[in-house]
């Protein structure tokens, strides 16, 4: 892993790749997992390099597929480490005008894939320069949900400290956050922790993105964590798959599914994706395979659109919408 920190912040804005934070163990080039491994480790922080290599599938392959395919598979060419402060410092410096998004993944991440989905999902919402995504300890394995759960758990801490060095840095309503799947309900236990050690702290807009979370928690803890940001916006999908299962294996219904009463959220604006189409096999992924998504992230992340101001948005009822696919 290299050591050398961006020499500008011109460099780390035209650098394709993303800032990190991450509390995974640190590995070697001869380990299974470079650069970071799937253990828990101390807080690390630095910068993710991006690489791409084409597929050169032939256009009538990719129309034909009935989820998206890439035209590009994107790789991680280096990671070069620095402070969580010199991170921090690169991120004011591209980030002067708009406030900066901390991001964090789902389950079934490993550090590499992380990189890459978090560079597709910052280019997709136009957050080049204002990213910074905090990965905690996924194993990167499909059967080990559980673990990846007591992880997420103990990453809580790191992350709440993390919210709070934004806050200080950014200053009041000068730093968004989003959470994935998993990363969601950790986003939101993380801000229900900043709430009960600093109830005065005001932060920007909340976007859960098929929160992998009980619904009535999410309900109960909604009144410590309103009033701590400045809206809340969440993202669902009818053929959310792993939704489906995570709410059969938990025996609650998740926030990320449709069918909720999203009317008693109060405050919380739910965005209903189930019109666009599904360009994943699990239908979970939109936020890094629907251009129609990022375009919705960057209307509300960039401009500070509401809902009944941005693009191909229909009015359902109460606290809901549908985002329609582009004509």
């Amino acid at each position: 892993m290299s050591i050398s920190a961006p020499a500008s912040a011109q460099q780390a804005e035209q650098q394709r790749g993303i800032p990190f934070l991450t509390v995974r163990n640190e590995t070697s080039a001869n380990d299974r997992d470079p650069y970071f491994g799937k253990e828990r480790g101390p807080l690390k922080a630095g910068w993710c390099d991006i690489g791409e290599r084409w597929l050169g599938l032939p256009e009538t392959v990719t129309e034909a597929a009935p989820f998206h395919i890439p035209e590009e598979i994107l790789r991680v060419d280096d990671v070069r480490s620095g402070t969580p402060d010199s991170v921090m410092e690169t991120l004011q410096e591209t980030s002067p005008d708009n406030a900066p998004l901390l991001y964090t993944h789902g389950f079934y991440i490993d550090f590499e894939k992380g990189c890459r989905r978090a560079t597709i999902m910052q280019e997709n919402a136009k957050l080049q320069g204002r990213f910074l995504w905090f990965s905690w300890p996924s194993d990167g394995d499909l059967l080990n949900y559980t673990h990846d759960e007591s992880d997420l758990y103990w990453s809580v801490p790191d992350l709440a400290d993390a919210i709070f060095e934004m806050e200080e840095t950014f200053g009041p309503q000068g730093v968004n956050l989003a959470g994935h799947s998993l990363g969601g309900r950790g986003m939101a236990l993380a801000l229900n922790e900043v709430a009960l050690r600093k109830p005065d702290i005001r932060l920007g807009e909340l976007v859960l993105l098929a929160p992998d979370m009980d619904f009535e928690i999410f309900a109960r803890l909604l009144p410590r964590i309103r009033p701590i940001v400045s809206d809340i916006t969440v993202y669902v999908a009818k053929a959310d798959r792993p939704l489906a299962l995570s709410a059969t294996v938990h025996g609650y219904a998740r926030l990320g599914e449709t069918g909720n009463d999203v009317a008693s959220l109060e405050g919380v604006e739910v965005i209903d994706l189930s019109e666009l189409p599904v360009r994943s096999p699990t239908g979970h992924l939109y936020h890094v395979y629907n251009q129609e998504v990022g375009d919705d992230l960057n209307q509300l992340l960039n401009e500070g659109k509401r809902p009944h101001e941005r693009s191909n948005m229909l009015y359902v009822g109460d606290n809901l919408w549908s985002l329609l696919p582009t004509e």
